[in-house]
């Protein structure tokens, strides 16, 4: 592995699936020449990882942010049809 790839690696090991921190300890145990053919589709594994995490995360968001504010809205039409039935009751009982 190039220096960048090891300190990415080290870096953010937690982040990583077991499969490719242990793709990668594989890797720098090969011979430098059949190492350097494999360290740029590491890095693009790598960078895929972290893409598909903060997508994730992103998405995991997003829901929470949507079930919130459906929380808010299943309030207000509850509300909204309390006070028609509440107007709607007025009503009936102004015109006898």
């Amino acid at each position: 592995m190039n220096p960048m790839t090891s300190n990415r690696l080290h870096a953010n090991n937690n982040a990583l699936p077991v499969e490719v921190t242990d793709l990668v300890r594989a890797i720098s145990g090969l011979p430098q020449e059949n190492r350097a053919e494999l360290e740029g589709a590491v890095e693009r594994i790598i960078e895929f990882t972290h893409r598909r995490r903060r997508i994730l995360n992103m998405v995991q968001e997003a829901l929470g942010q949507l079930r919130l504010d459906m929380k808010y809205l299943m309030f207000d039409l509850e509300a909204t049809r309390r006070e028609r039935d509440q107007y709607r009751k007025e009503l009936d009982e102004n015109q006898f």
